[in-house]
């Protein structure tokens, strides 16, 4: 669909950025019955649910085992952190505080599309891609290969009543895929594509000691390359992690105010997207399946610049060594530059970043709405990171760099 020339309104006076917008990280909230709609009933010792644990706190629970995450920003009245409270987000963290202070009450357009797409409307956003809530903290405490694929399935099928996987080319909708066994995930991937999936959430890390882009996976990538799917890796608990951070005696899936600052930066923050998506490079992944596009949301963009110029080393380094996919035809940084998307996050120094990785046609923005961590409103992201950039940069990185990516025109 073609955009008319009014969306690219002048700038107005002490604003950074007017036109219109593509936003690729946005959350929705679960409604009452999204995780029990469709569970079997011989997986309620997996039910995702709230309730009060035994110390008292009222926190998120997968069957018996308590979310901690959770336990620290929702209460029993319901509400939630108040979208777009980064800056009190951030001084509370600083503080030491264990909450958010502001709490609202939830609103339609976190709950359902038609609503989100009246904000959208409002915000002029063009297009969005839409990840999961709740489940986003609860999907590391599914820890039994069968018990996942029949909690997540049944949470897709949730998600595409309440959302659908495209909704009028508005909202991108996100099931949870996973490889933790090639055959469910293929029988998961072909159930998405077929009801109309355009993007799939997928966990960091590698399955069952094997890199994703392994060619033990290859079956289940053809599809995903034939139906020309986007890939997303979204923050969240890594948790092949885990053994290598009890190495260092560093817990994790602990509340995000008790967590240690190493795990915040080893266990939790970049290393895990970075390890990712140099092994997709390295791997040689993109040669045998050019469709497939992965994005990088919510783990903002600092470390994009280090990871290029050293996969560009290594690649000299290991030239005459052993490459399990096959030689590379060009450099990784211009590999991932043609593949791989990023959200940055509000706070990055972007123009340091463009100035560093040489280019910015990766880079993408994501207000989080409707998070605290965000901003409160998609165009705020451009006042806050966009300021020292070029028109041209600015509007990629608003609007025409994720309408690419998502194969939409600009």
């Amino acid at each position: 669909m073609a955009h008319p020339a009014s969306l690219f309104k002048p700038n107005q006076p002490g604003e950074v950025y007017s036109g219109p917008i593509f936003d690729a990280d946005t959350h929705f909230f679960e409604t009452s019955d999204a995780f029990d709609r469709y569970l079997p009933k011989d997986m309620q010792r997996y039910r995702i649910h709230f309730r009060h644990a035994l110390d008292g706190q009222y926190a998120l629970h997968v069957g018996d085992r308590k979310v901690e995450i959770t336990a620290d920003h929702y209460h029993e009245d319901q509400k939630v952190p108040a979208p777009g409270k980064l800056h009190e987000w951030l001084r509370a963290v600083k503080e030491g505080r264990s909450e958010i202070d502001l709490r609202v009450d939830m609103t339609a357009d976190m709950l359902g599309p038609a609503e989100r797409v009246k904000r959208l409307d409002e915000w002029n956003v063009r297009s969005s891609i839409i990840y999961v809530g709740h489940m986003l903290a609860a999907v590391t405490y599914l820890d039994d290969v069968e018990a996942t694929y029949k909690v997540l399935n049944a949470y897709n099928r949730w998600m595409l009543d309440q959302w659908s996987f495209n909704y009028k080319d508005r909202i991108y909708a996100t099931p949870i895929v996973t490889l933790d066994d090639l055959e469910l995930g293929i029988e998961q991937v072909k159930w998405c594509i077929q009801n109309g999936a355009r993007a799939i959430l997928m966990p960091m890390g590698p399955y069952n000691k094997r890199a994703p882009a392994h060619p033990y996976h290859d079956r289940f990538w053809h599809l995903v390359n034939e139906a020309g799917l986007r890939v997303v890796y979204h923050v969240g608990e890594a948790i092949y992690m885990k053994s290598h951070m009890a190495e260092w005696g560093e817990p994790v899936q602990q509340s995000r105010m008790k967590q240690t600052a190493f795990v915040w930066m080893f266990g939790y923050s970049e290393r895990p997207v970075v390890e990712t998506i140099a092994s997709f490079i390295f791997w040689n992944f993109f040669e045998r399946f050019p469709r497939v596009k992965l994005l990088s949301a919510e783990n903002g963009a600092e470390w994009v610049p280090s990871m290029l110029v050293k996969m560009d080393k290594m690649r000299g380094i290991a030239k005459n060594g052993y490459w399990p996919g096959g030689q590379l035809k060009a450099r990784p940084s211009r590999i991932f530059a043609e593949n791989v998307g990023v959200v940055a996050y509000p706070e990055d120094n972007l123009a340091k970043i463009i100035e560093q990785a040489g280019s910015y046609q990766w880079l993408m923005m994501g207000s989080d709405y409707p998070h605290s961590e965000g901003v409160e409103s998609p165009r705020i992201f451009a006042a806050e990171a966009c300021r020292d950039l070029t028109a041209e940069q600015t509007r990629a990185i608003m609007y025409e760099n994720g309408m690419r990516f998502m194969g939409l025109p600009v």
